[in-house]
């Protein structure tokens, strides 16, 4: 009876007694596991194809670290409004970091500061801001892109003929460079060239299709077009199919993706400049869990942008870039 009672005893005090008759401390709690920093990567939208090669990158920064993302961008591309909710959901959702390429460099500085009072990082991506908050920029050098874009038109159209910009947008960051940078060089270094008009398609490709066969209608004359981003270069590329002008009108774009490569290898367009998107979204994702932890990030993190054209399209190097 007494040596049941003592056995009774062991097991409430949590010890387990083995066959010897021997007793050992049972180990009864289960292994904590370190939580996941959550991080909210928000997009300017859902639409264009460089997302989902910029997911996948930040999915495999966050494989690689164990971390916790979410991935969203507004329904419609562009969209301040919605953008805005998203990032009051991710405060809301006590995101630990915050990654966001913003539609509007200036206007969304009071989000920041939000962000900035809870004590939670933000980085940018694609397309920075105006505001210190950032910690840092994950993206190419969109002013020297613009520049090399400048380049190839003028050389496309000989170097003299009227021009024209249809822009992404002018409120972020990385359109405005594009857009000045390429200004700037046309300007500067090839006065023979004519700057007609600069229009903004704002991440529609209809809307963009429209506005080049309007500067066409009202500039039968033109000789060329930059298109400054996917979505724009696509609208473009469509109207000039329409117009049957392949070829007269000489396109350079931006980005990449099934319709601009069918357009380069077919010759209706000279060529695009194309970024790194996959390393975007890690080097992206990379930098918040680095800010999270209190580690220091470069001001500037640049993940290199490279022309291609038919001559090139098929080089391992280039290929790596494109994405359909």
């Amino acid at each position: 009876m007494r040596k049941l009672i003592i056995l009774g005893v062991f097991l409430l005090l949590g010890i387990q007694v083995d066959a010897k008759g021997m007793s050992r401390l049972a180990m009864q709690q289960e292994p904590t596991e370190t939580p996941q920093i959550y991080i909210a990567v928000i997009s300017k939208g859902i639409q264009t194809r460089i997302w989902e090669p910029t997911r996948i990158g930040a999915e495999q920064a966050a494989k690689d670290y164990g971390a916790s993302i979410t991935f969203e961008g507004p329904p419609v591309e562009e969209s301040l409004e919605g953008q805005f909710k998203l990032f009051e959901e991710a405060l809301n959702n006590n995101a630990q970091a915050i990654v966001i390429s913003a539609v509007d460099s200036k206007v969304i500085s009071p989000y920041l500061q939000k962000a900035a009072q809870k004590g939670i990082p933000v980085i940018s991506f694609y397309s920075g801001t105006d505001s210190p908050i950032v910690q840092t920029t994950v993206g190419i050098d969109n002013y020297a892109a613009g520049e090399l874009a400048a380049h190839k038109l003028a050389q496309s159209i000989n170097n003299e003929g009227k021009v024209a910009i249809l822009a992404q947008d002018p409120t972020s960051r990385a359109a405005i460079d594009r857009r000045d940078s390429f200004l700037d060089v046309l300007q500067q270094q090839y006065p023979n060239i004519q700057i007609v008009a600069i229009e903004y398609g704002v991440g529609d490709v209809d809307r963009s299709q429209e506005i080049t066969k309007k500067i066409t209608k009202e500039h039968p004359d033109i000789k060329g077009i930059f298109a400054s981003t996917e979505r724009t270069t696509m609208g473009t590329i469509n109207a000039i199919r329409e117009l049957n002008k392949e070829g007269e009108i000489k396109i350079v774009g931006f980005d990449s993706g099934k319709q601009l490569i069918d357009a380069v290898r077919e010759g209706i367009m000279e060529g695009a400049i194309t970024q790194n998107p996959t390393a975007t979204g890690y080097k992206a994702v990379e930098a918040a869990i680095k800010a999270y932890k209190g580690e220091r990030n470069p001001e500037y993190i640049d993940t290199g942008f490279a022309w291609y054209d038919k001559s090139n399209i098929d080089d391992p190097q280039i290929k790596q870039l494109l994405y359909e």
